[in-house]
């Protein structure tokens, strides 16, 4: 595949989930690297630390696991860390499907695994990050991946994605949107909405001021020069 994307180019992958819950959120994020911790932030960040250990392989039975694996596509300009990619044993050659691994018997069938916390969401945003992984390891591995899993802090239970036409397409045009406002380097206006209460760049995006076309930056202008006028 013809690389369109120089090294400068590529974009955070994890930052597919930012840009499909809000764009200015991604924007403030990756543009103007602006980052807030909250308690869903903090709670997230302590249930990846046990798959945050590069490298990391671990064998059961059938099933081989490579915590904190480095993915890279070339088609959607993204780079980072799948938490798990697991691979599972299996007597069946299926082709385009399966693989050989280095110094073990049989064929695999590779599936990325997310970690989350809380509890599976109404939307996508977090089913667009672990696609991407698939495409990228699609690309690396050199065959097709069918669906992968969403693993819940909170219920403690797996959720399998299956990688529909639609959602791969829903993807790339996240992907081409990130790249397109990080090519123009704007935040956009937000949009106010329910998902700002969960969001932890509520306090810096001042999602009230920008809806009434006023900048953070006019707003305490304003503010000084009444202070003035007063004075």
């Amino acid at each position: 595949m013809k690389n369109k994307y120089s090294d400068e180019d590529y974009l955070l992958l994890s930052g597919i989930q930012h840009m499909a819950f809000c764009e200015r959120q991604w924007a403030l994020i990756h543009i103007e690297q602006v980052w807030a911790e909250n308690v869903r932030t903090m709670e997230g960040n302590h249930l990846h630390e046990r798959t945050d250990n590069p490298f990391e392989d671990e064998t059961r039975k059938d099933v081989r696991a490579v915590r904190a694996m480095p993915v890279i596509s070339k088609k959607l300009g993204l780079r980072g860390i799948a938490d798990v990619v697991e691979f599972q044993r299996t007597n069946d050659v299926l082709a385009g499907v399966t693989l050989r691994l280095k110094n073990r018997k049989g064929w695999w069938r590779p599936y990325p695994v997310e970690y989350k916390r809380g509890r599976p969401k109404p939307d996508d945003r977090d089913a667009v990050q672990l696609c991407a992984q698939a495409i990228a390891l699609e690309e690396m591995l050199g065959i097709s991946i069918e669906s992968g899993f969403l693993y819940y802090g909170q219920t403690r239970h797996r959720v399998e994605i299956a990688f529909t036409q639609e959602l791969r397409a829903h993807v790339e045009q996240l992907a081409g949107q990130m790249h397109k406002m990080m090519a123009e380097g704007k935040t956009p206006k937000a949009k106010k909405g329910k998902h700002c209460s969960l969001c932890s760049l509520k306090e810096i995006c001042q999602p009230d001021l920008t809806i009434r076309h006023r900048s953070v930056k006019e707003y305490l202008a304003r503010m000084v020069d009444l202070e003035v006028k007063d004075y």
